[in-house]
């Protein structure tokens, strides 16, 4: 089936629903039985990468499914295993399903666009572009920008959060909360061990810089000549007020940003155990609005580690971390 995906610029789904399982049998001279079990592993599977088309739309010809072995495509590997991690994560340090809780299949594109600069959830699957090799290497590179760009489509199916102003930079703060972790998940660090650093090894050596963002230190990751100096504030006395950027999401992210690196820190250990406990909380806990500011999500968060947690450590760190940053807790 994959071979006639292949030569025939067409999806496994594509074939199988063109020839159905009755001429598959007659062509391959395969019972049915296995036939039935080989279509219905590729229709389940959790995690499927596909190779963009250049002349058609849609995802293009899939590549890699669960369980297939390595290609010699290393973005097809890298976008596998950090789908899979992803959704592995979810499931292992919160119980949830995939990003909607109910299992929903992760599938990502690669190769979208040669010097394409981004890596996206579009409400389906992630994109990724290959980088223009100036600025921008492999977008499949770091696993935290894949799982920030899949935590959107929790946020998706929770919150729900706008994409504007300081809603839009909780949303985007959230998402690199999350991406962290699962890096921090995958090399099994601990918050000491952890850089810290959203998207580390995506720049090019061309550019003066060690990442997009850094949770530990916003305002610090990069400092260049083309792109200019991180303008990420730490704390609300340097909030950015902007028509940009759809209202600075991507600047004053820093600022929730380093309150949950502040509360990580305290706790110690590993980060997605209580401080990512508490975000995921106050994230999925039915009372985020989408238009939530970061003094309503600061105030979830304290509901949220006093409930798991009672009156302890927890909640202290919480509270100082916030009043550290200037966010109000009420």
């Amino acid at each position: 089936m994959r071979q006639a995906a292949f030569v025939n610029d067409l999806t496994v789904e594509q074939v199988i629903e063109r020839l159905g399982e009755q001429e598959i049998c007659r062509r391959t001279r395969v019972p049915r039985r296995f036939v039935v079990q080989a279509v219905e592993r590729i229709r389940s599977s959790r995690v499927s990468v596909y190779e963009a088309s250049p002349t058609t739309a849609g995802p293009g010809r899939r590549v890699r499914i669960e369980g297939d072995p390595p290609t010699r495509d290393a973005a097809v590997n890298r976008a596998y295993s950090a789908l899979g991690c992803t959704y592995e994560f979810f499931l292992t340090a919160f119980d949830r399903d995939s990003l909607d809780g109910e299992g929903l299949p992760l599938q990502a594109v690669v190769h979208s666009g040669k010097t394409y600069n981004n890596a996206f959830w579009d409400g389906e699957r992630m994109i990724y572009g290959d980088g223009d090799g100036e600025i921008f290497e492999d977008f499949t590179i770091p696993i935290d920008v894949t799982a920030h760009e899949l935590t959107h489509g929790v946020v998706q199916y929770t919150a729900n959060l706008s994409f504007y102003g300081q809603t839009g930079a909780l949303h985007e703060s959230i998402c690199d909360v999350f991406g962290s972790l699962v890096k921090q998940y995958a090399l099994g660090q601990t918050v000491g061990e952890a850089d810290w650093l959203m998207g580390a090894g995506l720049f090019t050596p061309r550019v003066t810089g060690l990442a997009l963002r850094s949770m530990k230190a916003p305002g610090t990751a990069y400092d260049d000549d083309v792109l200019g100096k991180d303008p990420q504030p730490a704390t609300m006395d340097g909030y950015v007020r902007t028509g940009r950027d759809d209202g600075g999401i991507h600047i004053n992210s820093g600022i929730p940003n380093h309150a949950f690196y502040l509360v990580a820190i305290a706790l110690g250990g590993h980060a997605w155990n209580r401080a990512g406990q508490i975000w995921y909380d106050a994230l999925t806990g039915g009372e985020l609005t989408e238009l939530a500011l970061f003094s309503d999500f600061a105030t979830l968060t304290m509901r949220a580690a006093r409930e798991r947690y009672g009156q302890g450590e927890e909640l202290q760190a919480v509270y100082k971390a916030w009043e550290q940053v200037g966010v109000r807790t009420m």
